[in-house]
């Protein structure tokens, strides 16, 4: 029979479901007894989930049986809510960048969603209702926040050596793109990656914000779930199209918030329509109603759509987002549109948050 700690070592291959960590990382394994009889695995498994649990247990057997050659194998999983006490520790475990009253993380199940473009904007458009915005970029492999907002100058440091973020359009902003060469690959492991992120949100001189808003990496991976972990979110807002392979990928993004007790404030359906620049009839190339259809079946917010229009590129590949640049332009009343409807789902997050605290 295997030892247990051979037993740990092979469980390690189990991801937990729609995240690219393992089980043993993410602290399931609370037990693991070996006998004459066979294996028993003790788990706790924090998803109130059935599907989750079950997909996980089974993973868990098969490894195990694999490793008994005929032996018998028992997966005992915790009775009750055992995620409860666990979320709550990482509830108060986690904090906001000194001054920011609200933390918001723009992700994406998939890359190519137009993330990045919707996030400058947004943090742009949150400006524009009269909040003083941060923006950072948390991309650290792809990042393209600093070319989108055309600002490059050297960062500056405090006596104290904490980061001065550079200001542009009134959003103050860090990215890797600062410290690197436009050529230069960032070929950095994960927990280079994971110190890095920490210094951005809380070595930066954000100063006194209402919101910061997080530009994630597209996906769910270690990156996402570090940032997610460690940071007192208000809360969420997931980038999606409108064709249906974009949208099988909005559900991972929408568990990654929930597995982490974080609210989703939404769904932002980008690249909806093209405007036609002649004729100004809407041209739905990727489909119709697919975000909102999305939301409805999740039980979110459809906070909106964004056309599909050269303006928006050219605005990013210039330093000059349309947001900021033309204020009247469809698109940038349809960002100002969906910042309304942000800011009032925090207002709506923070309202429950005080009785609830009213309450105890």
């Amino acid at each position: 029979m295997p030892t247990p700690q051979e037993i740990l070592a092979e469980l390690k291959n189990v991801k937990y479901p729609g995240f690219s960590r393992d089980i043993v990382s993410f602290g399931l394994i609370k037990d693991i007894q070996v006998g004459y009889a066979g294996v028993t695995v003790y788990l706790s498994v924090p998803s109130a989930d059935a599907e989750v649990t079950l997909a996980i247990v089974r993973s868990v057997e098969q490894r195990v049986a694999a490793m008994t050659q005929g032996g018998s194998v028992r997966v005992e999983v915790e009775a009750g809510d055992p995620t409860r006490q666990a979320r709550q520790t990482m509830q108060a475990q986690r904090r906001k960048p000194t001054g920011t009253r609200h933390v918001i993380a723009v992700a994406s199940g998939k890359g190519g969603v137009g993330k990045s473009t919707v996030a400058v904007n947004l943090a742009l458009a949150l400006g524009a209702l009269g909040w003083r915005v941060g923006l950072m970029d948390a991309d650290v492999y792809g990042p393209s926040v600093a070319m989108m907002l055309g600002g490059r100058q050297p960062v500056t440091l405090t006596p104290e050596r904490r980061i001065v973020p550079l200001e542009r359009y009134g959003l103050r902003y860090v990215s890797m793109a600062l410290f690197v060469e436009d050529e230069m690959p960032v070929i950095w492991r994960g927990p280079m990656v994971t110190k890095l992120e920490s210094e951005f949100l809380f070595n930066v001189e954000w100063g006194q914000l209402d919101c910061l808003i997080l530009d994630l990496p597209p996906g769910t991976g270690d990156a996402q779930l570090t940032i997610t972990q460690r940071v007192a979110l208000a809360g969420g807002v997931i980038v999606t199209t409108p064709q249906e392979l974009a949208l099988l990928d909005v559900r991972r993004g929408v568990t990654m918030f929930q597995e982490v007790s974080t609210p989703v404030l939404g769904v932002i359906e980008n690249m909806s329509y093209h405007l036609c620049r002649k004729c100004g009839r809407r041209h739905e190339i990727f489909g119709r109603g697919g975000g909102a259809r999305m939301a409805r079946e999740m039980n979110l917010v459809f906070l909106g759509e964004l056309p599909l229009v050269p303006e928006l590129r050219e605005g990013g590949d210039r330093g000059a987002p349309l947001v900021a640049t033309n204020s009247g332009h469809p698109a940038s009343l349809a960002f100002k549109e969906i910042a309304g409807k942000v800011r009032a789902q925090i207002e709506v997050q923070t309202s429950g948050e005080l009785s609830a605290t009213a309450l105890k």
